[in-house]
């Protein structure tokens, strides 16, 4: 006799599995139908397991209807088994068969059905040896689909899910309800419908007992909204595996052009965290060891690929991070005092692109292998600010003014504090975050933004060099990813490699790099550019009182040049005009082929065939 408490026991386990019982009463004449409800139980529980056995059945019982009926209609079932098996593998990827194996597995276990039924069908079920090439062809046929690993996971996670309401009321998101699950490689998915009231926030506050309800390792659990970003859902991944585990090797530039996202590395799911950087300044942050130097050389690695992009770089611990890329970057800046220049000659671009666009009624500068964007890489802008905070001036003069030119700066330091970053509002103008490990929780919003610690982007529980966050106008998720890894020979090699294919700045934006700042007598280079034009004011106006022109006055200034030509300070003093006006100037003249550059800061006017009287 069965205790009434074992059948009360066995009811919960039913209504768990989401099957009615027929009857549940107390009594020895009701126990054959409890039997059958816990057989039936049983079954749809390991349904997956008996899928083969289930399957050689249906066969089974197909060949004799059709050997009873239908004797003559045995060559239908190969014909059937024929035309299926083609678009099990020519478009099997789309019924969930992703990989070549499962493809033809499949086609296999159907063109084996057809044939033993078509035969069966002539020569009746049950002849031998019919029934034993049933059982060791389904043998044979079955090992495959139970040790296959996906299936395998899949019915784990089905199982993990059935009791979903039970995990869901431990952790305080009752009334959630699962809508799908799929299997990948690292783990699995699900995608949930959220009660009434809730929220994404909700769950992410409460991952860890989330974590503990699935018996998962800690960290494996990450919140995303879904795709089609309804309030009332969310997407939950379970990694059973680190994809991340193991540094992954970078396979070479993504991009030959900035106009063009750049692939930093994979996210959890293999697909590549790929960000443009294009009128788009960025900002790289983390403790030391945290990946940050490797990422820089990833994006190193794919900024010296393209041809329309001239690369500028700040590294004040002795070029000892961004030396080795050395033979594509046009200016390296290794000390306070040449950080100083580069960043001045940086503004000095600035202006003169910005007089380019506003001469010729355009609002962007498109980057092109003649006209190609300026960016600036400063590695530990910290020092910097410390060592030149004069310089901090320019670089938020770049963040607010540099986007429509094509003027980018990008910053790497640890804590990016309001001390750290020069005083500025330069911080606010940087648009692509990428937050490498934290050593404190607050470290997050001062890299990410403020409140994004709160929102989920945890950077501080990354648990290895290279992994990182990335806030970026195509990322609004906090979504993992792992930086590639560029050994330094590699660094070297890729150097060397593209050191050949590097633009060349445009003529006026040249002229303007390459012009030689007024001394201030402290033997450094000036950091305002346009000092001496304004030094000039008294003499332009008097030349304008005179009514003299300045194109006229700088054609003469250029016929009159020595054969090493003539400074574009004295160029200035001559027509009295700005720098930047004499820059674009000169770069109108050399486009016509009337002056050319002699040496850097130097021009001279080119002898015009046919002028001599």
């Amino acid at each position: 006799m069965t205790h009434p408490r074992q059948l009360r026991r066995y009811a919960r386990r039913v209504r768990r599995s989401g099957l009615q019982p027929m009857m549940l009463i107390t009594g020895n004449d009701q126990l054959p139908d409890l039997v059958l409800l816990l057989i039936t139980r049983w079954m749809w529980r390991y349904r997956s397991e008996l899928a083969p056995s289930v399957m050689a059945l249906a066969v089974l019982l197909t060949a004799w209807w059709l050997n009873a009926a239908h004797p003559r209609w045995w060559p239908l079932p190969v014909v059937l088994a024929v035309v299926a098996s083609w678009p099990l593998i020519a478009i099997g990827r789309h019924l969930r068969l992703p990989t070549v194996g499962e493809r033809l597995y499949a086609a296999i276990t159907v063109l084996a059905a057809g044939g033993w039924l078509a035969a069966a069908t002539a020569l009746g079920p049950f002849t031998p040896p019919m029934p034993l090439v049933l059982t060791i062809g389904g043998i044979i046929l079955a090992v495959p689909w139970w040790a296959h690993r996906r299936r395998r996971a899949k019915v784990r996670v089905e199982r993990t899910l059935a009791v979903w309401p039970e995990i869901a009321q431990a952790v305080g998101l009752a009334g959630t309800q699962v809508m799908s699950a799929v299997v990948d490689l690292w783990g699995w998915r699900a995608r949930f419908r959220l009660a009434r009231g809730q929220t994404i926030d909700d769950v992410r506050a409460k991952l860890p007992a989330i974590e503990s309800g699935l018996g998962t390792f800690r960290g494996a659990a990450r919140v995303y909204p879904t795709e089609d970003d309804l309030a009332s859902r969310f997407e939950l991944r379970v990694l059973d595996k680190d994809p991340h585990a193991d540094a992954i090797i970078w396979p070479g530039p993504s991009t030959t052009t900035i106009t063009v996202p750049i692939d930093l590395g994979p996210f959890e799911d293999a697909t590549p965290a790929r960000v443009l950087f294009l009128r788009r300044h960025g900002l790289l942050g983390g403790t030391t060891g945290s990946g940050k130097s490797g990422g820089l050389n990833v994006l190193m690695g794919n900024l010296t690929a393209c041809t329309d992009v001239v690369i500028w770089a700040i590294d004040l611990k002795r070029g000892m991070e961004l030396g080795p890329w050395g033979p594509c970057i046009g200016r390296l800046a290794t000390t306070p005092a040449e950080a100083r220049a580069l960043l001045a000659r940086a503004v000095a671009v600035l202006e003169t692109r910005a007089e380019m666009l506003a001469a010729t009624g355009r609002r962007t500068w498109e980057p092109t292998g003649q006209m190609p964007a300026l960016i600036i890489i400063i590695d530990e802008y910290a020092e910097l600010a410390e060592s030149a905070p004069d310089a901090t001036g320019n670089c938020d003069s770049i963040g607010r003014l540099g986007r429509a030119v094509a003027v980018t700066l990008i910053a790497a330091t640890q804590r990016p504090t309001q001390k750290a970053m020069g005083q500025g509002a330069l911080r606010s103008q940087m648009d692509v975050r990428v937050s490498f490990r934290v050593r404190e929780r607050r470290d997050v919003d001062l890299i990410l933004g403020q409140g994004m610690l709160t929102a989920g982007w945890h950077a501080h529980t990354l648990n290895a060099p290279g992994k990182f966050l990335i806030s970026a106008p195509e990322y609004d998720t906090p979504r993992r990813a792992r930086a590639y890894l560029l050994t330094d020979e590699a660094v070297r090699q890729t150097a060397s490699q593209h050191a050949s294919r590097r633009p060349a700045l445009d003529p006026a934006s040249a002229a303007a790099a390459n012009a030689p700042w007024p001394d201030d007598g402290s033997g450094e280079p000036s950091g305002d550019p346009s000092s001496s034009a304004r030094s000039d004011g008294q003499a332009w106006r008097g030349r304008q009182d005179s009514g003299a022109d300045p194109e006229g006055l700088l054609l003469d200034a250029l016929q009159a040049a020595p054969a090493d030509g003539i400074a574009v300070t004295e160029l200035m003093r001559a027509t009295g005009m700005g720098r930047s006006w004499v820059y674009y100037r000169l770069a109108d003249l050399s486009a016509v082929g009337r002056a050319v550059q002699t040496i850097r800061g130097c021009w001279s006017a080119v002898p015009q065939v046919g002028n001599d009287a």
